[in-house]
């Protein structure tokens, strides 16, 4: 739409020649402003063509920082969990064989040579010494996979591989899903916040999620601080997905907090609209290093209380570029 509305200006202007100022030429739509083009819409205008303005003032936000996210796959984790519950069993097996045989040992003991023959004695002897050998070799066993788990996911999530708990099993059944979110390279937090959001992909829509606990590695890619995370299974996210994260700093930022339904994106950069007198809106370019708060740019360069257009700046846009093309009576005057 956008890229058809500017080939119809480009069309236009290399039919026509040079254009004069939309000013110039006794219309009262446009306006000039600070080196820009300033649009007058009427209140009645701008409800017949859906524009809503809010008159917004400047305060302190929390920054959110934005890490990027990786949906992890449970595979690793359902394998241990499975490994340490056959651990387990196997080592209740080893038990109840080295009890019985070494309660045989005691008996055969007992009963003495007159009963129990040097042969069946040694029979008994080595039965005893295999079972006790296995039961050590599976609480081995069982020691090691808690070891792994714990090395691999950290004391929060390893512990919960070893007693199977909610946790764990609401991962294995994908009720939640794990989430690895990496900040940027150098930089820091003090400590994580509990809840964080994700975008989901294509809408950009934005999930909750629930901190775990600090990751025992990094994402290789971006070599920074990461952290897991659990997000709903519902949420629209699959594993293997990568996903944009946003952490919430206690760093603060003042200015205006704008919607992301008032940030339009034209030329290369992002603008909203800001009042400029009555019924008359400016484009106001959005600093791309602008610190972002609950998912609403904050603007630091408007100072006091302004009108922003927070729903429809698209088609105050459409009203500009309207407004710069001749009509056909202008064209026929040059």
């Amino acid at each position: 739409m956008r890229r058809a509305l500017l080939s119809a200006v480009l069309v236009s202007c290399a039919c026509a020649g040079p254009i004069a100022p939309a000013w110039s030429q006794g219309r009262t739509r446009l306006l000039p402003e600070g080196g820009r083009v300033a649009v007058r819409l009427t209140a009645e205008e701008r409800a017949r063509i859906g524009v809503v303005t809010a008159r917004l003032a400047p305060q302190p936000h929390k920054i959110e920082i934005l890490a990027y996210g990786s949906v992890l796959d449970p595979a690793r984790i359902t394998d241990l969990t499975n490994s340490y519950a056959g651990a387990l069993a196997a080592l209740r097996t080893a038990k109840t064989r080295a009890e019985v045989s070494a309660s045989a040992l005691r008996r055969a003991r007992t009963l003495g040579p007159t009963v129990v023959s040097g042969a069946q004695l040694e029979t008994v002897e080595g039965s005893a010494l295999t079972d006790e050998a296995a039961m050590a070799a599976a609480e081995s066993q069982v020691r090691t996979l808690a070891a792994t788990a714990q090395q691999e996911w950290g004391p929060v999530l390893g512990r919960a591989i070893v007693e199977r708990s909610p946790l764990v099993t609401r991962l294995i059944e994908r009720a939640d899903l794990l989430v690895q979110a990496t900040l940027p390279s150098g930089e820091a937090m003090k400590g994580p916040p509990a809840t964080a959001f994700a975008e989901v992909p294509p809408q950009s829509e934005r999930v909750t999620m629930r901190f775990v606990a600090p990751a025992t590695r990094s994402d290789q890619r971006i070599q920074g601080v990461s952290y897991y995370y659990l997000v709903a299974g519902d949420s629209g996210l699959l594993p293997g997905m990568s996903v944009q994260a946003f952490l919430t700093s206690p760093q603060e930022a003042v200015g205006i907090a704008v919607p992301e339904s008032a940030v339009i994106h034209w030329q290369g950069r992002a603008w909203i609209y800001r009042g400029v007198g009555a019924d008359t809106f400016a484009r106001h370019p959005v600093k791309p290093d602008a610190a972002i708060s609950a998912d609403r740019s904050v603007i630091d360069d408007l100072g006091n209380d302004t009108e922003v257009v927070v729903t429809g700046p698209q088609a105050v846009l459409s009203e500009e570029l309207k407004g710069q093309i001749p009509t056909s009576g202008d064209a026929d005057d040059d």
